[in-house]
């Protein structure tokens, strides 16, 4: 089954909930027949992790890609923003609940990805804008980077953000507004005064 079938599936997932879908309304939504569908995964598991799996590969592709066109460590973060504000709107409130509880095989690429390559490039981002001026010299990039990766699980905390008093999108804006400020020297606060008009759209 190729990749593009796997993302498809997962932007399925994300809309909809995992342990809702079964391996029916998967194959059905696909267009494919579940003999089909099981002859390129063992179980609704498997599935899950192999979704996972492409979704991760695709999202590497696009924050290098990101990273790459913004050479301003603040642009960068911005353009981050606007790529994963586009993903948080389909999303399911049950979907990191799901994945955690019930499809730990594909919890683990989540959690591997975000404490691999989410790592690095935060740690990347905090490294160039300190080089650039634009956050403070002072700051530990590894625990800054750390902490900035493990709040991305309290976004999507029920018990902490419940619906529908809180959605994803809304927390994920106010943590990376809190996140650039947090780090941001004196120049870089004076970057963002100069942007914020044009940036205002996406942190709100």
């Amino acid at each position: 089954m190729s990749a593009d079938l796997f993302l498809k599936i997962h932007q399925l997932f994300l809309s909809k909930g995992v342990k809702s879908l079964t391996m029916d309304d998967v194959s059905s939504a696909m267009g494919i027949s579940k003999k089909t569908l099981y002859g390129f995964v063992e179980n609704k598991s498997d599935l899950v992790k192999k979704c996972m799996k492409a979704f991760a590969e695709t999202e590497k592709i696009a924050l290098k890609k990101i990273a790459q066109e913004n050479n301003n460590a603040i642009d960068e973060l911005f353009a981050i923003v606007k790529h994963i504000r586009n993903l948080l709107k389909n999303f399911h409130p049950s979907i990191h609940y799901d994945l955690q509880k019930y499809y730990p095989e594909g919890w683990q690429v989540f959690e591997e990805m975000k404490r691999g390559f989410h790592f690095e490039m935060v740690k990347k981002n905090i490294e160039k804008g300190i080089a650039q001026g634009l956050f403070r010299n002072d700051l530990n990039t590894d625990i800054i980077a750390r902490l900035h990766i493990e709040k991305i699980d309290v976004i999507f905390n029920s018990n902490i953000f419940p619906a529908p008093e809180f959605n994803f999108i809304q927390v994920f804006l106010e943590l990376m507004n809190y996140h650039i400020r947090g780090i941001a020297s004196e120049k870089g606060l004076s970057y963002l005064k100069t942007t914020i008009e044009d940036k205002k759209n996406i942190l709100s």
